[in-house]
């Protein structure tokens, strides 16, 4: 068979490919369904979209570590400069002014920094020398780097993305041997400065999302509609579902954004539990790859990159899990591959083009996470 396939299509990651391509293939199929069994608006341009960004990744693919490692700081500088563009120029939508209308793309700055911020704070810690990983020197440029980009992501207002961004960071300098007490002080810290942040830092919607997150029955006609509703279609999926194009919640708009952030609730009505347990197993599948290609990478700088998207990806499908069904604020996180959405597929199909040039350039010396 090799004889006749050429090398570069046969030496791609077809396992991770297939599985990607089954679950955007199912994300079609539930959008269709939310459409009332239509292509239109959403299910075609889903997977038009997953296709294209497809073939991005494999591009992607194609570089070696040297080219992530020359790019890391510029793209992550870039990025940085796109989100002070978006408080100059952005466009609003949905109250949030987190767009910059290029003319030919609309194209949201704060989700591309979720990989730039992973590829600068790796790049840090790979040029840092190990013996300065105690020091006040491996601290600050990291406190720097996390700090500017979560600012200007926070005050658009995104929360969602900034807890994403920030999560992506921490995880990273936590492999890169940074000392526990470190984050322990970090997390003590935050748990001061939280009702300062919850009071003086959060618009009064962001706040109504934490306190309906407390008590959504408390207004369920109001700041906890969408938590209620997705309760109740999650719920009445039962074990196999209502059946596919039998969903009501979705169909007859009792659950708001079901093609969006509640894509997973509109899925469990029609497919039950055993659907939702499909949904998990391709994502651990997922998940399982991308640590196993940062266990194999020989170079720090590539096995920091790997475990720092991988666990992008991860916050990706957590926080939405979570915020479907009642466990954490409703923050606006799609849940990837399966929500209808531009921005956010690029910047998993980014990480997973990234993950695969790993994979395929794994390098050439040994090392480890310490």
């Amino acid at each position: 068979m090799n004889d006749f396939v050429p090398a570069p299509i046969a030496q791609l990651p077809w396992k991770t490919i297939l599985l990607l391509l089954a679950m955007a293939s199912f994300g079609f199929i539930v959008l269709y369904s939310s459409a009332g069994g239509s292509l239109t608006p959403w299910a075609g341009l889903h997977m038009l979209r997953f296709l294209v960004f497809l073939l991005m990744a494999i591009v992607l693919s194609r570089f070696k570590e040297q080219f992530w490692k020359a790019i890391s700081f510029p793209v992550f500088i870039v990025v940085v400069i796109m989100l002070m563009g978006v408080e100059l120029i952005g466009a609003v939508g949905g109250g949030s002014q987190r767009w910059l209308n290029l003319g030919f793309i609309r194209i949201q700055p704060s989700e591309l920094m979720k990989p730039a911020i992973i590829l600068a704070v790796a790049r840090f810690y790979d040029i840092l020398p190990a013996n300065q990983i105690n020091s006040w020197s491996a601290i600050w440029p990291f406190l720097v780097l996390l700090a500017v980009p979560c600012g200007l992501i926070l005050i658009q207002p995104d929360l969602g993305t900034t807890i994403t961004v920030l999560a992506g960071g921490l995880t990273v300098a936590f492999l890169a041997g940074l000392p526990m007490r470190l984050f322990m002080g970090g997390a003590a810290a935050i748990i001061v400065i939280a009702p300062l942040a919850f009071f003086f830092g959060l618009e009064e919607y962001q706040q109504r999302r934490v306190t309906t997150f407390l008590n959504p029955e408390n207004d369920p006609l109001g700041a906890g509609y969408h938590i209620s509703q997705s309760k109740i279609a999650i719920g009445s999926g039962g074990i196999f579902g209502k059946g596919f194009l039998n969903g009501t919640q979705s169909h007859l708009d009792y659950l708001p954004e079901g093609h969006t952030d509640f894509v997973f609730a509109t899925m469990a009505e029609e497919w039950g539990l055993m659907g939702g347990a499909v949904v998990l197993l391709g994502f651990f599948l997922l998940f399982r790859w991308g640590l196993g290609v940062s266990f194999r990478a020989k170079t720090r700088y590539s096995q920091l990159v790997a475990a720092g998207l991988t666990t992008t990806i991860f916050f990706y499908v957590a926080i939405n899990l979570m915020m479907v069904m009642g466990l954490a604020p409703v923050v606006g996180i799609p849940l990837p591959f399966l929500s209808h959405g531009g921005s956010s597929m690029m910047t998993i199909m980014i990480c997973i083009g990234i993950l695969m040039s790993i994979d395929r350039h794994p390098g050439r010396r040994p090392g480890t996470f310490g």
